[in-house]
């Protein structure tokens, strides 16, 4: 069977809007172009905009045959993978530097009466601090331009700094005290230095507290201007506080990742040498869905180290994100057949744990790419024409479903299939009012009226197949409202979850036909099941954006155990409710009061849907 056509645009569509690294092949399968992005969708719909591009990138995109991604949790990864890649790699149409044997470093000298920031990269031969590794030339000169900003450390050369005899333009815009003519104190520099080698250090946390105590005590004192450029600071040094992960002592580890969703399973290993992420692989095995991940891991470990050419290196760690049930009997097999010992781990803490967080995120990503091909989408679509009984492939399907907390702020989500996946443009939401709180049924029925309402008037493609969230009841108001509109052609179809809301036990209830049930490995289910999950997150997001507008609250109102001394804590932190949002989990736990699974909680809570 030959293999797909890579179609860019369809690709790009699947993207998500966040940091990582792309890699271009070639028809042989080699790397051929490696890039980082801080929004992959972004960057990578550049290459294949078809206008505007220059030689050389026409050149290189004439030669790409498909791509692949690793999502990061932060820029700062993407640059360290990247470098990897390309060292690995070394693809033809990158820049590969032949003096990259060193990371760069941001050096302090010490002798000075005057010390001095600068950038260093070789041999530590100079009297003075190192800080580092930093990713890149570029990450460590950002670092020095915001460390300017902030502290005011002068970075000119000495030869420079001892010929002067009036202040430079760094001073002029505020980016150097001017020690150079005596314009600050030896004691007052000396202060700035120390401040700016405890935050490079990573000592940090007194130096942001003093910060925001000074923004808080500039706001009561409604020196605002005062306050806000505290804020400002506060801001710019998190940009460089964030923890570099270029070289740990975690040695060289596999981090494998199982995760599942209606029509398939995707097992991702991901790659860690030296404390450093290399890259990842992905691999679908066939499976039946009422496995577990667990169950999933169990069968694909041992093929995957203990079969084949027998050339696949075990390290000497191996973790995983599900239990496994037997994992010591796994252990004890890969341990004999390396010849080494080998620890299989499930439950990890710390670093290693965001190395699972990270290998599931891509995991997913990875399966959303492969379940939204077109050549699957159209297979499920031709196995739901068979499924209804329907005289011609379905070429558009719509999908209602209600949210609400206890009926308050409910809302009804409508999402749009069509044969090339979800067509997110067409997608709407209704606020739903003047029913009693809870009545699903009313807010169905309100819901669908105002769609079809719209839908007869011209405003929109009416759908072959509607789809409710729910069973003969959601499936009876349908009908009666379909009915009184006098829309006709449309086969109707209710979902209702089975006895223990597993995957693949759901019961179905077509208009006119009564229940009936497809095996759970029916690619009709599938498709079934992915837009009533898709429209089950789309109501859940529109219905929290409302229930917020409602309260009129921060983001932080209603996360369960942060109280108003937290938020505080937060807000203080951080300089803003925006940078919280777009804080790591490891940054929110650095905030006082704030512990791990705590920090874990808020960034699960900012980050659904």
């Amino acid at each position: 069977m030959a293999e797909p056509v890579f179609d860019a645009r369809d690709f790009v569509a699947k993207l998500p809007s966040r940091p990582g690294v792309y890699r271009m092949h070639d028809q042989d399968h080699e790397v051929i172009y490696v890039g980082k992005a801080k929004n992959l969708k972004s960057r990578v719909s550049n290459y294949f905009r078809g206008s505007a591009l220059d030689t050389k990138t026409l050149a290189l995109v004439s030669h790409i045959d498909y791509v692949e991604v690793t999502v990061t949790a932060s820029e700062t990864e993407a640059l360290l993978l990247e470098q990897s890649l390309i060292k690995e790699h070394r693809p033809p149409y990158n820049i590969v530097l032949r003096d990259d044997k060193s990371y760069p470093f941001i050096y302090l000298s010490s002798e000075d009466e005057y010390p001095r920031l600068a950038f260093h990269r070789g041999a530590k031969n100079k009297k003075g601090k190192y800080f580092g590794p930093f990713p890149s030339a570029y990450s460590v000169r950002d670092s020095l331009n915001i460390l300017q900003k902030v502290f005011r450390v002068r970075q000119c050369e000495d030869s420079f700094f001892r010929n002067r005899s009036r202040p430079c333009l760094q001073y002029q815009i505020n980016r150097c005290s001017g020690p150079c003519c005596g314009l600050v104190s030896p004691q007052e520099y000396a202060d700035d230095v120390h401040h700016a080698s405890l935050f490079l250090e990573g000592k940090s946390r007194d130096v942001l507290k003093d910060y925001a105590n000074q923004m808080e005590d500039a706001s009561k004192a409604l020196e605002f201007e005062k306050a806000a450029r505290h804020r400002d600071q506060i801001q710019h040094l998190r940009r460089i506080q964030e923890q570099q992960y270029v070289v740990g002592n975690d040695g060289d580890i596999d981090v494998i990742a199982a995760v599942r969703s209606p029509g398939g399973v995707c097992v991702l290993v991901m790659y860690i040498r030296g404390g450093r992420l290399l890259g990842n692989k992905t691999y679908f095995p066939g499976t039946r869905l009422d496995e577990d991940p667990g169950e999933i891991l169990a069968a694909f470990v041992p093929q995957f180290y203990l079969t084949g050419s027998g050339n696949r290196e075990i390290p000497k760690d191996i973790i995983v994100n599900a239990r496994i049930e037997d994992r010591h009997l796994i252990q004890e097999a890969l341990t004999e057949f390396s010849g080494k010992r080998v620890r299989l781990m499930d439950s990890v803490r710390s670093a290693r744990r965001r190395w699972v967080d990270l290998a599931v995120t891509n995991a997913e990503q990875s399966l959303g790419t492969h379940l939204s091909n077109r050549d699957n989408v159209r297979q499920r679509f031709d196995a739901l024409q068979e499924a209804l009984g329907l005289d011609a492939v379905p070429e558009r399907l719509e999908c209602f479903d209600i949210s609400h907390s206890s009926g308050e702020a409910t809302v009804a989500s409508c999402v749009v299939f069509d044969q090339t996946g979800p067509v997110k443009s067409d997608y709407r939401r209704f606020n739903i009012d003047g029913i009693a709180p809870g009545d699903d049924y009313a807010a169905m029925a309100q819901a669908l009226n105002r769609r079809y309402t719209r839908l007869k008037k011209g405003e929109g493609q009416i759908p072959d197949v509607l789809i409710v969230d729910g069973g003969k009841g959601q499936l009876s108001e349908a009908e009666r409202i379909l009915e009184e509109l006098q829309v006709t052609g449309i086969t109707l179809v209710g979902v209702a979850k089975g006895p223990t809301r597993k995957a693949g036990l759901e019961s179905l209830f077509v208009s006119g036909r009564g229940e009936f049930n497809l095996s759970p490995d029916n690619p009709a289910l599938h498709l079934i099941q992915h837009i009533r999950d898709e429209s089950h997150r789309f109501a859940i997001t529109a219905h929290r954006q409302r229930r917020g507008k409602k309260r009129n609250t921060s983001v932080l109102e209603g996360i369960e155990g942060v109280g108003p001394k937290r938020r505080r804590a937060l807000l203080r932190h951080f300089g803003g409710s925006g940078q919280v949002q777009s804080a790591s989990v490891e940054e929110l736990a650095k905030v006082e009061g704030i512990s791990n699974t705590l920090a874990e909680q808020i960034y699960a809570t900012l980050h659904t849907g």
